[in-house]
């Protein structure tokens, strides 16, 4: 159905009154109360939102990650339930719906439709046109440094008002496309978990072996380690399109094998660090820090960062498959092994790394073992690529539709009430 006939069914002739932001809300910057008294914070059960809690928990909130006290409220007023934050400063333009009363910080101002605009304004009507004014804070932000929208501004965008009834039935078709796309995404994360579980129990039996049944070897016997190096970003002569450069952020949760990294040296720049160059087929292992312990097999020849530990096998008796999956399995056994160094971050230096010792069996048994889980890490991938792809397809058709339900022709002038 077009646009056209669509929106004229739903109006069924009735014309859209359009409205300043400013006469139908209440448009307030939130605050932040002083972090230097313990008694705003302490045991604190009014929520305070932050960017964070938008990032982290999605754009209907009903807590937040952080809390403030009675004491730390100004005048004793929070902001009403069912009010929109909107960021309008740093990051322009994300919004969220609060569902309970509270306060926010600076970055974020406040929507509360006012009393008098509550008989012909649905507050999730608003909640949608957000994704609306969103663009346009983006598109107004003050000219400078310091990206920022003030309240005034926001005060005077436009606001179409359609019937009431009819804003009930766009949030009816919205709410829809939003909850099969939670649904989807629920089914992503349960399936995601199952499957992950099972791959996980069948690696750990798989490679549980009776004392006397294999040999153990450290990894600096049967492999060259080598930790990686970073040119210097000035020296612009070491970037460009020839030679794959491998950051931890380049390595994703549950990858095998790492084909596009986001970076890339020069002929030249990967000339005057040979020493870290690393054949495609070894093992990169990260080596600090939160992303401690994860593993891939580089596609293609590569320069790793300091914050990786290379693995090129010399040992003809032990595959490259096979030992991904041991690596893989002692993630959180590196992770508590760096934890000892007593440092600000868990960190394995190379030599550390080398003396980890690691289960040899028989070339055949190894086989075998990477076999049966590289089945159990695809089955891991492919739920992984393919209901992701049926959310963004969903989303995109959200997208289509929000924008046709959230669109009416604009008047020239707009009254003031």
């Amino acid at each position: 159905m077009s646009q056209l006939s669509y929106m004229d069914k739903l109006l069924d002739g009735v014309e859209v009154e359009w409205k300043l932001l400013g006469d139908i809300c209440d448009i307030k910057n939130g605050y932040t109360p002083s972090k230097s008294k313990p008694e705003f914070w302490t045991n604190g059960t009014i929520p305070w939102f932050r960017m964070e809690d938008i990032r982290k928990n999605g754009r209907v909130l009903d807590d937040s990650i952080q809390h403030i006290t009675t004491i730390a409220v100004k005048s004793g007023r929070l902001f009403p339930e069912n009010s929109i934050i909107i960021s309008t400063t740093a990051t322009i333009g994300e919004h969220a719906l609060v569902t309970k009363e509270f306060l926010c910080n600076q970055q974020l101002t406040v929507l509360s439709i006012k009393e008098s605009a509550k008989k012909f304004l649905n507050y999730k009507y608003l909640f949608y046109y957000s994704f609306i004014l969103g663009d346009l804070c983006r598109k107004n932000v003050n000219p400078g440094g310091f990206a920022l929208i003030g309240t005034t501004k926001i005060k005077s965008f436009q606001i179409p008002i359609p019937p009431i009834s009819v804003q009930a039935e766009i949030v009816r078709i919205l709410d829809t496309f939003t909850e099969l796309t939670a649904e989807l995404k629920a089914e992503l994360k349960a399936e995601l978990k199952a499957r992950q579980q099972q791959y996980a129990y069948y690696r750990e039996q798989l490679l549980t072996f009776e004392e006397g049944e294999v040999e153990w070897k450290t990894l600096g016997e049967i492999s060259h380690i080598v930790t990686g190096r970073t040119p210097k970003s000035s020296n612009k002569s070491a970037w460009g399109n020839d030679v794959d450069f491998v950051t931890p952020s380049d390595i994703k949760n549950g990858m095998r094998n790492i084909t596009f990294p986001s970076r890339r040296l020069s002929a030249e720049g990967a000339a005057s660090m040979s020493k870290v160059l690393i054949p495609s087929g070894s093992l990169l292992v990260t080596c600090i820090g939160a992303d401690m312990g994860k593993t891939v097999i580089n596609a293609n020849d590569c320069i790793p960062n300091q914050q990786i530990n290379a693995i090129t096998l010399t040992d003809d008796s032990v595959q490259v498959s096979y030992l991904f999956h041991v690596l893989t399995a002692m993630r959180e056994a590196l992770r508590r092994q760096g934890e000892l160094g007593g440092g600000t971050m868990p960190l394995i230096n190379k030599s550390d790394f080398s003396k980890i010792v690691v289960p040899i069996p028989s070339h055949e048994e190894q086989n075998r073992i990477a076999t049966i889980l590289d089945k159990f890490d695809a089955l891991t991938n492919s739920i992984t690529e393919g209901l992701p792809r049926e959310i963004e397809l969903r989303q995109k058709q959200y997208e289509y539709y929000r924008d046709l339900l959230l669109s009416f022709p604009k008047p020239e002038v707009v009254a003031h009430d």
